[in-house]
């Protein structure tokens, strides 16, 4: 054997898989096919910016990033609790009253902000906020549109804010993911401040990765995974590895290439990083637009920010850089670049055609559907040898990825103890 356990794959789930397996005394060889470390948490450095491909923040509130990330090692900088909330009528602020105090007042008079929809927003998020995981595992699960109706979620807060909120966070704006899991997703928010490492969001996969005692092998893609009858043969470009057994953490779409398992559902997105001419005037938060009548955006941008008046590291000095994102499930999730301009001089009420396009991703796999019900502890064992993790396989998110994995070793240690 050339090592105890193969890793394929180093994003986060593959990553905290090798990690954990390391901390219980295995050998691990982990294999990617890329240039660089991360899976879908990849950071681009162009002319002295840093774009990350597709929008994502780091939660510090995350239960698995707390336990098994430097989060201080990473200098988080972070966003405002809120958002900027852009209408016909201008743009305002809606930010959370204990964090920002000095806009508590223009908050709860805010026409986004009505208190039955606080009321029902409480009704909503309460229980979670309350219960231990066993038993939000157990509640009945629908979709995320239908359990705001049902709880009456259904005013300004919603349309203006949550709705649109919510489908930039999880590349969804049909509403159909399952409520359970966004009840999740925002009790971590509720909890924590997310935030931009000062190295980009690479900055975290790469922690993880220097931990390893052995590097991982860029630039090493697996053809094949067969099991035999003492272990695995994995098959790369550069020759065969042999191992007691195989953790499969490919992103997704690939899943299906080295395992009989199908290729899990997935939500894209688009990102749009510009060199601005000055820094727009909305601080630290995210942007989301209302303009359209009933609610929602007016044109392909869900979200944008500023992104260096929340993390400076990631442009040059005096340099301003604003990312915009578009959805894929919508049919103007691939706008062109001058529409895309166009909705941002809107939104910032500025001229833009001075901006400087740096970069444009298309993430079409950035995050597993996830329809109801939750199911978050997915099978893992797809062989006698054989794992797969995945945040697919627990719950869309970078504490998804990180448990998925985490779980992966705990198995196979376990089997291998054996």
């Amino acid at each position: 054997m050339d090592t105890d356990v193969i890793v394929i794959g180093a994003g986060l789930a593959g990553l905290q898989c090798a990690r954990r397996l390391q901390r219980n005394g295995h050998s691990v060889s982990v294999l990617e096919a890329e240039d660089a470390v991360g899976g879908r948490v990849r950071t681009d450095h162009i002319n002295g910016f840093r774009c990350d491909r597709g929008f994502q923040v780091l939660n510090p509130a995350y239960p698995a990033v707390r336990d098994w990330i430097n989060v201080p090692g990473l200098k988080l900088q972070k966003f405002g609790v809120g958002a900027a909330v852009n209408t016909a009528e201008g743009t305002s602020i809606v930010a959370h009253p204990l964090r920002h105090p000095g806009l508590a007042l223009s908050t709860l008079n805010s026409k986004h902000v009505p208190a039955s929809d606080v009321r029902a927003l409480v009704r909503w998020i309460g229980p979670t906020m309350l219960r231990a995981a066993s038993a939000w595992r157990a509640a009945e699960d629908q979709t995320l549109s239908a359990s705001l109706d049902q709880t009456g979620l259904t005013g300004r807060l919603r349309r203006d804010v949550l709705d649109t909120f919510l489908a930039g966070v999880l590349a969804d704006s049909s509403g159909g993911k399952s409520a359970n899991y966004v009840r999740l997703l925002v009790r971590w928010f509720a909890l924590g401040v997310p935030g931009l490492p000062q190295k980009g969001m690479q900055a975290l996969p790469e922690q993880m990765a220097a931990s390893l005692a052995d590097p991982v092998l860029l630039n090493t893609p697996a053809l094949r995974v067969e099991e035999t009858s003492g272990g695995v043969r994995v098959t790369t470009e550069h020759g065969v590895l042999r191992a007691r057994l195989a953790v499969v953490a490919v992103d997704p779409q690939h899943l299906a290439d080295l395992t009989d398992e199908p290729s899990p559902e997935t939500n894209g997105l688009t990102t749009w990083w510009f060199r601005a001419t000055e820094a727009p005037r909305t601080g630290r938060f995210l942007v989301l637009d209302a303009a359209r009548d009933g609610g929602g955006p007016a044109g392909p941008v869900w979200n944008t920010a500023a992104i260096t008046e929340v993390a400076p590291s990631y442009a040059p000095p005096g340099e301003h850089l604003v990312q915009a994102t578009t959805l894929l499930d919508r049919p103007d999730g691939l706008a062109e670049e001058a529409v895309v301009r166009r909705d941002l001089e809107r939104l910032y009420r500025t001229p833009t055609q001075d901006w400087e396009l740096i970069t444009h991703h298309v993430v079409p796999h950035a995050l597993p559907a996830q329809p109801p019900p939750l199911v978050d502890r997915r099978a893992q064992w797809v062989g006698e040898h054989t794992l797969v993790a995945g945040d697919h396989r627990h719950t869309g998110s970078i504490q998804g990825a990180l448990v998925s994995g985490d779980r992966a070793a705990l198995a196979a240690a376990e089997l291998l103890a054996s």
